[in-house]
Protein backbone atom coordinates (compact mmCIF):
# COMPACT_ATOMS: atom_id res chain seq x y z
CA UNK A 1 0.00 0.00 0.00
CA UNK A 2 1.28 3.46 -0.92
CA UNK A 3 2.34 5.49 2.11
CA UNK A 4 0.45 8.71 2.73
CA UNK A 5 2.31 12.00 2.87
CA UNK A 6 2.10 14.85 5.38
CA UNK A 7 3.20 18.40 4.64
CA UNK A 8 3.56 20.98 7.42
CA UNK A 9 3.87 24.74 7.11
CA UNK A 10 5.19 26.15 10.39
CA UNK A 11 4.75 29.87 10.96
CA UNK A 12 5.95 32.18 13.70
CA UNK A 13 8.48 31.62 16.44
CA UNK A 14 10.82 28.79 17.39
CA UNK A 15 8.42 27.71 20.14
CA UNK A 16 5.81 27.09 17.46
CA UNK A 17 8.40 25.22 15.39
CA UNK A 18 8.95 22.78 18.26
CA UNK A 19 5.19 22.06 18.25
CA UNK A 20 5.39 21.47 14.49
CA UNK A 21 8.26 19.02 14.99
CA UNK A 22 6.23 17.09 17.57
CA UNK A 23 3.26 16.99 15.18
CA UNK A 24 5.49 15.75 12.37
CA UNK A 25 6.75 12.94 14.58
CA UNK A 26 3.18 11.91 15.39
CA UNK A 27 2.45 11.46 11.68
CA UNK A 28 5.77 9.73 10.99
CA UNK A 29 4.99 7.28 13.79
CA UNK A 30 1.65 6.67 12.07
CA UNK A 31 3.62 5.61 8.97
CA UNK A 32 3.40 8.84 6.96
CA UNK A 33 6.16 10.21 4.76
CA UNK A 34 7.09 13.90 4.97
CA UNK A 35 6.91 16.13 1.92
CA UNK A 36 7.73 19.78 1.33
CA UNK A 37 5.63 19.82 -1.83
CA UNK A 38 1.96 20.56 -1.09
CA UNK A 39 0.98 19.02 -4.44
CA UNK A 40 2.28 15.67 -3.20
CA UNK A 41 0.74 15.86 0.26
CA UNK A 42 -2.33 13.92 1.31
CA UNK A 43 -2.65 16.13 4.37
CA UNK A 44 -1.44 19.72 4.77
CA UNK A 45 -1.09 21.05 8.32
CA UNK A 46 -0.62 24.79 8.87
CA UNK A 47 0.70 25.63 12.34
CA UNK A 48 -0.13 29.30 12.74
CA UNK A 49 1.08 32.37 14.60
CA UNK A 50 -1.12 35.22 15.84
CA UNK A 51 1.34 37.38 17.76
CA UNK A 52 0.86 40.62 15.83
CA UNK A 53 -1.19 41.92 12.89
CA UNK A 54 1.38 40.94 10.27
CA UNK A 55 1.67 37.38 11.60
CA UNK A 56 -2.12 36.98 11.58
CA UNK A 57 -2.26 38.16 7.97
CA UNK A 58 0.53 35.75 7.02
CA UNK A 59 -1.33 32.91 8.70
CA UNK A 60 -4.63 33.64 6.91
CA UNK A 61 -2.85 34.05 3.55
CA UNK A 62 -1.01 30.75 4.05
CA UNK A 63 -4.20 28.87 4.96
CA UNK A 64 -5.95 30.20 1.87
CA UNK A 65 -2.93 29.36 -0.30
CA UNK A 66 -2.79 25.79 1.01
CA UNK A 67 -6.57 25.41 0.56
CA UNK A 68 -6.07 25.80 -3.20
CA UNK A 69 -4.42 22.38 -3.34
CA UNK A 70 -7.71 20.72 -2.34
CA UNK A 71 -6.02 18.39 0.16
CA UNK A 72 -7.10 17.54 3.69
CA UNK A 73 -6.34 20.76 5.57
CA UNK A 74 -5.58 20.93 9.31
CA UNK A 75 -4.95 24.23 11.11
CA UNK A 76 -3.26 24.43 14.51
CA UNK A 77 -1.37 26.99 16.59
CA UNK A 78 -1.99 30.44 18.01
CA UNK A 79 -4.46 31.62 15.36
CA UNK A 80 -6.48 28.45 15.92
CA UNK A 81 -6.53 29.16 19.66
CA UNK A 82 -7.35 32.84 19.38
CA UNK A 83 -9.85 32.78 16.52
CA UNK A 84 -11.29 29.26 16.54
CA UNK A 85 -14.91 30.32 15.93
CA UNK A 86 -13.98 32.87 13.29
CA UNK A 87 -11.84 30.39 11.35
CA UNK A 88 -14.56 27.76 11.45
CA UNK A 89 -17.10 30.23 10.13
CA UNK A 90 -15.05 32.23 7.62
CA UNK A 91 -12.81 29.55 6.07
CA UNK A 92 -14.89 26.41 5.45
CA UNK A 93 -12.03 24.93 3.41
CA UNK A 94 -10.36 24.02 6.73
CA UNK A 95 -11.20 20.42 7.56
CA UNK A 96 -9.92 20.33 11.13
CA UNK A 97 -8.93 23.04 13.64
CA UNK A 98 -6.91 22.10 16.73
CA UNK A 99 -6.36 24.98 19.19
CA UNK A 100 -3.27 25.08 21.40
CA UNK A 101 -5.28 24.23 24.49
CA UNK A 102 -6.38 20.96 22.86
CA UNK A 103 -2.93 19.59 21.99
CA UNK A 104 -3.24 17.06 24.82
CA UNK A 105 -6.15 15.64 22.78
CA UNK A 106 -4.23 15.83 19.46
CA UNK A 107 -4.56 12.09 18.85
CA UNK A 108 -8.29 12.15 19.51
CA UNK A 109 -8.87 15.07 17.13
CA UNK A 110 -6.80 13.67 14.25
CA UNK A 111 -7.77 10.01 14.53
CA UNK A 112 -11.48 10.85 14.82
CA UNK A 113 -11.25 13.05 11.75
CA UNK A 114 -9.23 10.60 9.62
CA UNK A 115 -10.98 7.47 10.97
CA UNK A 116 -7.93 5.34 10.14
CA UNK A 117 -7.40 3.58 13.49
CA UNK A 118 -3.90 5.06 13.77
CA UNK A 119 -2.31 6.76 16.78
CA UNK A 120 -1.16 10.40 16.59
CA UNK A 121 0.39 11.11 19.97
CA UNK A 122 1.56 14.67 20.73
CA UNK A 123 4.65 13.62 22.69
CA UNK A 124 7.24 16.36 23.53
CA UNK A 125 10.08 13.82 23.76
CA UNK A 126 9.39 12.66 20.21
CA UNK A 127 10.24 15.19 17.50
CA UNK A 128 11.32 15.32 13.88
CA UNK A 129 14.06 17.95 13.97
CA UNK A 130 13.60 20.35 11.06
CA UNK A 131 16.52 22.69 11.75
CA UNK A 132 20.15 22.02 10.79
CA UNK A 133 21.02 18.37 11.45
CA UNK A 134 23.27 19.27 14.37
CA UNK A 135 21.32 22.15 15.94
CA UNK A 136 17.98 22.02 17.73
CA UNK A 137 15.68 24.15 19.85
CA UNK A 138 14.98 22.97 23.38
CA UNK A 139 11.83 24.43 24.94
CA UNK A 140 12.01 24.64 28.73
CA UNK A 141 8.70 26.31 29.56
CA UNK A 142 5.34 27.25 28.13
CA UNK A 143 3.25 30.40 28.57
CA UNK A 144 4.09 33.66 30.33
CA UNK A 145 3.28 35.45 33.60
CA UNK A 146 4.53 38.90 32.64
CA UNK A 147 1.34 40.18 30.98
CA UNK A 148 3.06 43.01 29.13
CA UNK A 149 0.38 45.45 28.04
CA UNK A 150 1.13 45.03 24.33
CA UNK A 151 1.37 41.23 24.28
CA UNK A 152 -1.36 38.63 23.71
CA UNK A 153 0.83 35.59 24.44
CA UNK A 154 -0.39 34.98 28.03
CA UNK A 155 -3.99 35.04 26.74
CA UNK A 156 -3.12 32.61 23.93
CA UNK A 157 -0.63 30.24 25.57
CA UNK A 158 -1.59 30.67 29.22
CA UNK A 159 0.41 31.10 32.40
CA UNK A 160 4.08 30.22 32.77
CA UNK A 161 4.66 26.49 33.26
CA UNK A 162 8.24 25.23 33.61
CA UNK A 163 8.90 21.75 32.27
CA UNK A 164 10.32 19.36 34.88
CA UNK A 165 14.11 19.48 34.92
CA UNK A 166 14.48 15.71 34.50
CA UNK A 167 12.23 15.73 31.43
CA UNK A 168 14.24 18.53 29.79
CA UNK A 169 17.53 16.76 30.49
CA UNK A 170 16.07 13.53 29.13
CA UNK A 171 15.05 15.28 25.90
CA UNK A 172 18.49 16.91 25.61
CA UNK A 173 20.11 13.48 25.92
CA UNK A 174 17.83 12.11 23.21
CA UNK A 175 18.79 15.01 20.95
CA UNK A 176 22.49 14.47 21.68
CA UNK A 177 22.22 10.78 20.78
CA UNK A 178 20.58 11.82 17.50
CA UNK A 179 23.61 13.95 16.63
CA UNK A 180 22.60 17.35 17.96
CA UNK A 181 25.66 19.34 19.03
CA UNK A 182 24.15 22.74 19.82
CA UNK A 183 21.01 23.56 21.80
CA UNK A 184 19.07 26.79 21.53
CA UNK A 185 17.16 27.15 24.80
CA UNK A 186 13.76 28.77 24.31
CA UNK A 187 10.67 29.83 26.26
CA UNK A 188 8.59 32.96 26.33
CA UNK A 189 10.83 34.03 29.23
CA UNK A 190 13.86 31.75 29.61
CA UNK A 191 15.22 33.58 32.66
CA UNK A 192 12.12 32.74 34.74
CA UNK A 193 12.65 29.00 34.45
CA UNK A 194 11.84 27.25 37.74
CA UNK A 195 9.81 30.10 39.20
CA UNK A 196 6.79 27.77 39.53
CA UNK A 197 8.60 24.59 40.56
CA UNK A 198 8.96 25.41 44.30
CA UNK A 199 12.13 23.33 44.72
CA UNK A 200 14.78 26.02 44.24
CA UNK A 201 15.33 24.93 40.65
CA UNK A 202 16.56 27.84 38.54
CA UNK A 203 17.85 28.39 35.03
CA UNK A 204 21.39 27.99 36.37
CA UNK A 205 20.44 24.64 37.94
CA UNK A 206 19.17 23.45 34.57
CA UNK A 207 22.17 24.72 32.60
CA UNK A 208 24.58 22.96 34.94
CA UNK A 209 22.76 19.68 34.21
CA UNK A 210 22.76 20.30 30.45
CA UNK A 211 26.49 21.06 30.53
CA UNK A 212 27.10 17.51 31.78
CA UNK A 213 25.87 16.01 28.49
CA UNK A 214 29.12 15.10 26.76
CA UNK A 215 27.96 15.32 23.14
CA UNK A 216 26.35 18.76 23.56
CA UNK A 217 29.15 21.15 22.66
CA UNK A 218 27.42 24.51 22.93
CA UNK A 219 24.24 26.05 24.35
CA UNK A 220 22.63 29.36 23.43
CA UNK A 221 19.93 31.13 25.43
CA UNK A 222 17.14 33.04 23.69
CA UNK A 223 14.56 35.40 25.25
CA UNK A 224 15.98 36.53 28.60
CA UNK A 225 13.88 38.96 30.63
CA UNK A 226 16.18 41.76 31.94
CA UNK A 227 14.80 42.07 35.47
CA UNK A 228 15.20 38.31 36.05
CA UNK A 229 18.96 38.29 35.30
CA UNK A 230 20.65 37.62 38.63
CA UNK A 231 24.24 37.93 39.85
CA UNK A 232 24.32 34.13 40.11
CA UNK A 233 23.36 33.86 36.44
CA UNK A 234 25.99 36.39 35.31
CA UNK A 235 28.65 34.58 37.34
CA UNK A 236 27.63 31.25 35.79
CA UNK A 237 27.74 32.69 32.26
CA UNK A 238 31.17 34.16 32.94
CA UNK A 239 32.64 30.78 33.84
CA UNK A 240 30.66 28.45 31.58
CA UNK A 241 32.62 26.44 29.04
CA UNK A 242 29.58 25.45 26.98
CA UNK A 243 27.05 28.28 27.12
CA UNK A 244 27.78 30.95 24.53
CA UNK A 245 28.27 34.47 26.00
CA UNK A 246 25.26 35.50 23.94
CA UNK A 247 22.65 37.63 25.68
CA UNK A 248 19.32 37.88 23.86
CA UNK A 249 17.44 40.37 26.04
CA UNK A 250 14.34 41.97 24.46
CA UNK A 251 14.08 45.37 26.16
CA UNK A 252 11.09 46.80 24.21
CA UNK A 253 11.85 50.43 25.24
CA UNK A 254 13.86 52.60 27.63
CA UNK A 255 11.42 55.42 28.42
CA UNK A 256 10.38 54.92 32.06
CA UNK A 257 6.92 56.29 31.27
CA UNK A 258 6.39 53.77 28.49
CA UNK A 259 7.96 50.87 30.39
CA UNK A 260 5.46 51.47 33.19
CA UNK A 261 2.59 51.58 30.71
CA UNK A 262 3.91 48.43 29.04
CA UNK A 263 3.86 46.72 32.45
CA UNK A 264 7.57 45.97 32.17
CA UNK A 265 9.49 45.51 35.40
CA UNK A 266 12.29 47.95 36.18
CA UNK A 267 13.32 51.14 34.43
CA UNK A 268 16.08 52.48 32.19
CA UNK A 269 18.60 52.80 35.03
CA UNK A 270 17.95 49.24 36.24
CA UNK A 271 18.31 47.90 32.72
CA UNK A 272 21.50 49.81 32.03
CA UNK A 273 22.97 48.62 35.34
CA UNK A 274 22.32 45.00 34.37
CA UNK A 275 23.71 45.41 30.85
CA UNK A 276 26.83 47.22 32.06
CA UNK A 277 27.43 44.58 34.73
CA UNK A 278 27.27 41.85 32.09
CA UNK A 279 29.64 43.79 29.82
CA UNK A 280 32.07 44.39 32.69
CA UNK A 281 32.07 40.78 33.91
CA UNK A 282 32.00 39.24 30.42
CA UNK A 283 33.89 41.57 28.04
CA UNK A 284 33.32 39.28 25.05
CA UNK A 285 29.54 39.18 25.57
CA UNK A 286 27.35 39.46 22.49
CA UNK A 287 24.17 41.50 22.99
CA UNK A 288 20.95 41.13 21.05
CA UNK A 289 17.73 43.02 21.76
CA UNK A 290 14.41 44.10 20.26
CA UNK A 291 12.47 47.33 20.66
CA UNK A 292 8.93 48.44 19.95
CA UNK A 293 8.35 51.84 18.36
CA UNK A 294 5.01 53.60 18.11
CA UNK A 295 3.60 52.25 21.38
CA UNK A 296 0.59 54.38 22.50
CA UNK A 297 1.80 57.62 24.03
CA UNK A 298 5.32 57.41 22.57
CA UNK A 299 6.34 61.03 21.98
CA UNK A 300 9.24 62.39 19.97
CA UNK A 301 11.05 62.84 23.29
CA UNK A 302 10.51 59.17 24.20
CA UNK A 303 11.80 58.07 20.82
CA UNK A 304 14.87 60.30 21.11
CA UNK A 305 15.66 58.67 24.47
CA UNK A 306 15.49 55.28 22.79
CA UNK A 307 17.64 56.39 19.86
CA UNK A 308 20.22 57.90 22.22
CA UNK A 309 20.27 54.70 24.28
CA UNK A 310 20.92 52.60 21.16
CA UNK A 311 23.71 54.94 20.03
CA UNK A 312 25.38 54.86 23.44
CA UNK A 313 25.15 51.17 24.34
CA UNK A 314 25.86 49.74 20.88
CA UNK A 315 24.11 46.39 20.64
CA UNK A 316 25.66 43.75 18.41
CA UNK A 317 22.25 42.78 17.06
CA UNK A 318 19.00 44.70 17.21
CA UNK A 319 15.49 44.22 15.84
CA UNK A 320 12.64 46.72 15.76
CA UNK A 321 8.89 46.07 15.69
CA UNK A 322 6.23 48.67 15.09
CA UNK A 323 3.51 48.49 17.74
CA UNK A 324 0.62 46.21 16.77
CA UNK A 325 -2.76 46.95 18.35
CA UNK A 326 -3.95 43.58 19.67
CA UNK A 327 -7.47 43.06 20.95
CA UNK A 328 -7.64 41.70 24.47
CA UNK A 329 -4.43 43.39 25.59
CA UNK A 330 -4.30 46.29 28.05
CA UNK A 331 -2.71 48.61 25.49
CA UNK A 332 -5.49 48.09 22.96
CA UNK A 333 -7.73 50.84 24.34
CA UNK A 334 -5.00 53.25 25.41
CA UNK A 335 -5.27 56.86 24.20
CA UNK A 336 -2.64 58.61 22.07
CA UNK A 337 -2.26 55.84 19.50
CA UNK A 338 0.63 56.59 17.13
CA UNK A 339 -0.12 56.66 13.40
CA UNK A 340 1.40 54.07 11.07
CA UNK A 341 3.50 56.58 9.13
CA UNK A 342 5.23 57.75 12.32
CA UNK A 343 5.79 54.16 13.46
CA UNK A 344 7.45 53.24 10.17
CA UNK A 345 9.59 56.39 10.17
CA UNK A 346 10.85 55.70 13.70
CA UNK A 347 11.61 52.09 12.83
CA UNK A 348 13.61 53.20 9.78
CA UNK A 349 15.58 55.77 11.79
CA UNK A 350 16.44 53.21 14.48
CA UNK A 351 17.45 50.50 12.00
CA UNK A 352 19.62 52.88 9.96
CA UNK A 353 21.44 53.85 13.15
CA UNK A 354 21.85 50.19 14.04
CA UNK A 355 23.31 49.47 10.58
CA UNK A 356 26.14 51.91 11.33
CA UNK A 357 26.70 50.43 14.79
CA UNK A 358 26.62 46.85 13.54
CA UNK A 359 29.07 47.59 10.73
CA UNK A 360 31.57 49.25 13.09
CA UNK A 361 31.30 46.44 15.66
CA UNK A 362 31.71 43.78 12.97
CA UNK A 363 34.82 45.54 11.72
CA UNK A 364 36.41 45.07 15.15
CA UNK A 365 36.17 41.30 14.70
CA UNK A 366 38.44 41.23 11.64
CA UNK A 367 41.46 38.93 12.17
CA UNK A 368 39.88 37.28 15.21
CA UNK A 369 39.87 33.48 15.22
CA UNK A 370 36.66 31.81 16.33
CA UNK A 371 35.28 28.28 16.42
CA UNK A 372 32.32 27.65 14.13
CA UNK A 373 29.93 24.77 13.50
CA UNK A 374 29.45 24.14 9.78
CA UNK A 375 25.68 24.10 9.24
CA UNK A 376 25.13 24.59 5.52
CA UNK A 377 26.43 24.84 1.97
CA UNK A 378 25.06 27.24 -0.63
CA UNK A 379 25.48 25.76 -4.11
CA UNK A 380 24.63 29.06 -5.78
CA UNK A 381 27.78 30.81 -4.51
CA UNK A 382 29.82 27.87 -3.15
CA UNK A 383 29.91 29.19 0.40
CA UNK A 384 29.64 27.39 3.71
CA UNK A 385 27.67 28.80 6.65
CA UNK A 386 28.67 28.55 10.30
CA UNK A 387 27.20 29.06 13.75
CA UNK A 388 29.55 30.88 16.13
CA UNK A 389 29.27 32.81 19.37
CA UNK A 390 28.56 35.89 17.22
CA UNK A 391 25.40 34.73 15.46
CA UNK A 392 22.19 33.03 16.49
CA UNK A 393 20.19 30.41 14.55
CA UNK A 394 18.20 30.91 11.36
CA UNK A 395 20.27 33.91 10.21
CA UNK A 396 18.54 36.20 12.74
CA UNK A 397 21.87 37.99 13.21
CA UNK A 398 23.26 37.70 9.72
CA UNK A 399 25.56 34.99 8.38
CA UNK A 400 29.08 33.84 9.14
CA UNK A 401 30.25 32.36 5.85
CA UNK A 402 33.29 31.50 3.78
CA UNK A 403 34.75 29.57 0.84
CA UNK A 404 36.74 26.37 1.08
CA UNK A 405 38.92 24.77 -1.60
CA UNK A 406 38.25 21.34 -0.13
CA UNK A 407 34.82 20.00 0.88
CA UNK A 408 33.83 20.58 4.49
CA UNK A 409 31.78 18.30 6.69
CA UNK A 410 28.42 19.60 7.86
CA UNK A 411 28.17 19.19 11.63
CA UNK A 412 31.91 19.58 12.20
CA UNK A 413 33.61 22.45 14.04
CA UNK A 414 36.29 24.48 12.27
CA UNK A 415 38.67 27.25 13.24
CA UNK A 416 37.60 30.37 11.39
CA UNK A 417 39.58 33.54 10.84
CA UNK A 418 37.39 36.57 10.19
CA UNK A 419 38.73 38.24 7.06
CA UNK A 420 36.02 40.76 6.24
CA UNK A 421 32.93 42.25 7.83
CA UNK A 422 29.75 43.77 6.48
CA UNK A 423 26.68 45.39 8.04
CA UNK A 424 25.35 42.07 9.30
CA UNK A 425 27.54 39.29 7.88
CA UNK A 426 31.07 38.09 8.62
CA UNK A 427 33.29 36.55 5.94
CA UNK A 428 35.75 33.95 7.21
CA UNK A 429 38.77 31.96 6.14
CA UNK A 430 38.54 28.28 7.13
CA UNK A 431 41.64 26.89 8.81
Amino acid sequence: MKKLKIGIVSLGCAKNLVDSEIMLASFVNANYDITNNPKEADIILVNTCAFIKDSKKEAIDTILEMAKYKKKLIVTGCLAERYYKELKKEIPEIDLIIPLSKYKHFNEYVSNYLKDNKTYNFEPLNRVISTSNNVAYLRIAEGCNNFCSFCAIPYIRGRYISRPLKEIVKEANILAKDGIKELNIIAQDVSSYGIDLHNKTTLVTLLKELEKIKDIKHIRLLYLYPSEITNEFISFMKNSKKVYPYFDIPLQHVSDKLLKSMHRKGNQNNTLTILNKIRKEIPNAIFRTTFIVGYPGETNSDFKKLLSFVKDFKFDHLGVFTYSKEEGTKAYALPDQVNEKTKSLRKDILMKEQEKISYKLNQTHINKVVEGLCIGFNKDNNTYSFLTKFNGPDDIDGRVFGYSKKPLNLGKYYKLKIKDAFVYDLFVEIN
